[in-house]
């Protein structure tokens, strides 16, 4: 099987990264991230030598994991590697556009993110046959779509922005880079339709370089054939997404209805203890509608409409399917004792505790506002808000104090641990993560879910290898 040569920039930990490797398609030629914790637990996992710069530049190397500031990494010495595919999701908080006044005629004023800028310059020096750029789905909107053109306009026409890139990283070079890629997907995608068990949206943008598509038909044919992938690698999880209850007790619901039911009985009377308004409106819109039979719910909860059950039956073989291919299944998640120490039991505040007692699934701090357990977080609705067993989870967080560390559905559990967070992520069990239990947190957070990653790695090589772009 011929395997492709991945580039990756701003790995983090390495969840978009573990997604290619695990499609069978990709080896992983270098990797470069800016924080030293997230590439010791890169290189421990993905088996590549770490490294790290001091003051000067750092030279890119092969088989190699670096831990530098991009914009201290020469990337020409990788020239000796043919890298295919560039990866990365690099950090866009300082790209601008500014509309200036029409009497001026300024047109339009960019400034590129340096961060950006440097993935763009690893596209002109590389060349890659392909790139995949992934980001916030804020940058879509962010300066009134703007941005979001331009960055196009950039990856679409290299050659062209060349210069104007240039100017933005300080690059003196004499290089001449490719035309520029086609960009076959660009989209913000809910990465739970892949089956991964959370709510999470990226934006996806997929480049194929242009002297390797020979005309406007077959560009065509590989645009719908990328799409056409993506979908069917999707399954029925649109309509019947992966449950965070499913992915902790490593079952599929229909096996887990006493666990359902225990747990849900757990909640009974909570409306009584805290006694404000909102509790009894939670009462009588929730509680009283539940029936405990944990498939009736689910289809409730996730507003299935009128299941058939050949379909019914159909997205919990995929459910299962899934949970193995994660290697969950048959393993519940706190029966797992990681060296890295990623599921040791929470040394939880005694008064979040007691608060998290008062506020049942799904809900947050606005089901005890009014009462002794009531806490700041006005409008934020992550805030002391407990995972659904029957939803997939709600984002995971790379940061934050304040109640956003992420609450388990179970009455007698507060904080998740942050194995169980990964397994959200859908990292592997046997991924093990370096750092401070801040840093491991934050490189669980910042990831891709390698699920989501490998379901697009699958995609992209099919398309390579079909359209036999060499």
């Amino acid at each position: 099987m011929k395997r492709f040569k991945v580039a990756s920039l701003f790995s983090g930990a390495g969840g978009l990264d573990a997604g290619f490797v695990q499609s069978g398609y990709f080896d992983i030629a270098f990797a470069d991230d800016i924080l030293l914790p997230a590439m010791k637990t890169y290189s421990a996992n993905f088996g590549l030598r770490l490294s790290t710069c001091d003051n000067g530049r750092a030279e890119a190397q092969a088989g190699t994991a670096l831990a530098c500031d991009i914009e201290r990494v020469d990337l020409r010495y990788l020239k000796d590697v043919t890298v295919d595919i560039v990866v990365g999701g690099p950090p866009c908080q300082d790209f601008s556009v500014v509309r200036g006044p029409e009497w001026e005629r300024r047109g339009v004023e960019v400034k590129r993110g340096r961060l950006y800028a440097y993935f763009v310059n690893a596209l002109a020096l590389l060349q890659p046959k392909a790139f995949l750029f992934e980001n916030v789905p804020g940058l879509v909107s962010a300066n009134r779509g703007l941005a979001y053109k331009v960055i196009l306009e950039d990856l679409s026409n290299l050659n062209l922005r060349w210069d104007e890139v240039k100017k933005t990283i300080g690059n003196e070079d004499n290089i001449k880079p490719a035309e520029g890629y086609h960009i076959i997907h660009s989209e913000v995608l809910d990465l739970s339709y892949f089956g991964v068990p959370q709510r999470r949206q990226r934006l996806i943008i997929v480049g194929i370089r242009k002297d390797l598509v020979k005309n406007l038909e077959k560009l065509w044919q590989i645009k719908f054939a990328f799409s056409k992938a993506l979908k069917e690698s999707m399954g029925l999880f649109p309509k019947y997404p992966l449950t965070s209850i499913e992915t902790f007790e490593g079952r599929r619901l229909d096996e887990l209805d006493n666990v359902y039911k225990d747990l849900m009985k757990k909640w009974e009377g909570v409306w009584l203890e805290v006694n404000n308004e909102y509790a009894w409106k939670w009462k009588a819109k929730v509680w009283d509608k539940l029936t405990f039979d944990i498939v009736k719910d689910y289809l409730v909860t996730n507003e299935v409409k009128s299941p058939r059950k050949e379909e019914l039956e159909e997205a919990l073989k995929q459910h299962e399917e899934v949970l193995r291919e994660l290697g969950y299944y048959g393993i519940p998640v706190h029966a797992l004792k990681p060296i890295d120490g990623t599921n040791d039991p929470l040394d939880d505040d005694p008064a979040v505790v007691e608060r998290m007692k008062r506020i049942p699934f799904d809900e947050n701090h606005e089901f005890v506002r009014g009462t002794k357990w009531e806490v700041e977080g006005r409008g934020i609705s992550l805030v002391y808000r407990r995972l659904h067993p029957l939803k997939p989870s709600y984002t995971i967080v790379a940061y934050g104090g304040g109640g956003t560390h992420g609450y388990h559905y179970d009455r007698d559990r507060a904080t998740l641990t942050l194995r169980e967070k990964a397994r959200l992520q859908t990292f592997p069990d046997t991924f093990l993560f370096s750092g401070t239990k801040t840093r491991i947190r934050a490189q669980i957070g910042e990831a891709v879910p390698p699920l989501a990653a490998k379901r697009l790695a699958q995609a992209l090589a099919e398309i390579l290898l079909d359209f036999e772009i060499e």
